[in-house]
Parts: structure tokens; sequence; C-alpha cells
């Protein structure tokens, strides 16, 4: 799978993805970086068949009126430290690869993987 991170996220979870064989890449990686518009990488998710990894929630209204970006994954836990967003990745991991390959739109809870679609 191939991931694009928004700016609320680390960085270092391309890493993370890269260590379970995927491709991520961060809005700190784009020409804009974190001020890149959410238009635009709702376009390069798109275009370059990533799914979209964020905490925020305009990408939901965008996903439910104009079916973008095509593939989505709400992490919705809230602000927490890296290491514990980390530890939950890794506990919901196989649910959560499941999921992101059976549907469009994914969301991470603290207790809970949901398949929205």
């Amino acid at each position: 799978m191939r991931f694009l991170i928004d700016a609320q996220l680390p960085r270092r979870m391309c890493g993370w993805m890269a260590q379970r064989g995927h491709d991520a890449r961060h809005t700190l990686d784009l020409p804009l970086g974190n001020r890149t518009p959410d238009a635009a990488l709702v376009a390069i998710a798109d275009a370059e068949d990533r799914i979209l990894v964020t905490k925020d929630d305009d990408f939901v209204g965008s996903r439910l009126l104009t079916g973008r970006p095509r593939k989505l994954w709400l992490i919705t836990v809230g602000n927490c430290a890296n290491a514990d967003l980390e530890a939950l990745v890794a506990r919901a991991w196989p649910q959560l690869e499941q999921a992101l390959q059976d549907g469009g739109f994914v969301e991470l809870g603290r207790r809970s993987v949901v398949l929205r679609d």
C-alpha cells in the first residue's frame, strides 16, 4: 500500500509504514510542506493511488460529498504522544491493514478499527 501522511501526524510514521513493507510520503516532503492545501493533498493521494492518513475530519466531509479522496484513513485518537500512537497502530495493524485493503474509508480510534465503507 501507499500512504500520504498529513501534517498533524509525525513524519516518522513514514518509517513505521516502511517497516511494514509500504511506501509513505509526509506532507513535509511536498513542495509546500505542511502548508499544502487540503484539495492538493486529495489530488496527490488520488493521482498517486495513496491512502490519505489524517486526523483532520474535514476530509470526511469531502469524501462523503465527492468521493475524494478515494482512500482515507482517519485517526481519531486526539492528542497523544508519538510513542503511544505508534503502539496503537502496531496493536491494530493486522485488522487495520485488512480494513484498508477492503474499503475506501477506515477509522482508527483508541479501541477500534472501523471500516466505514
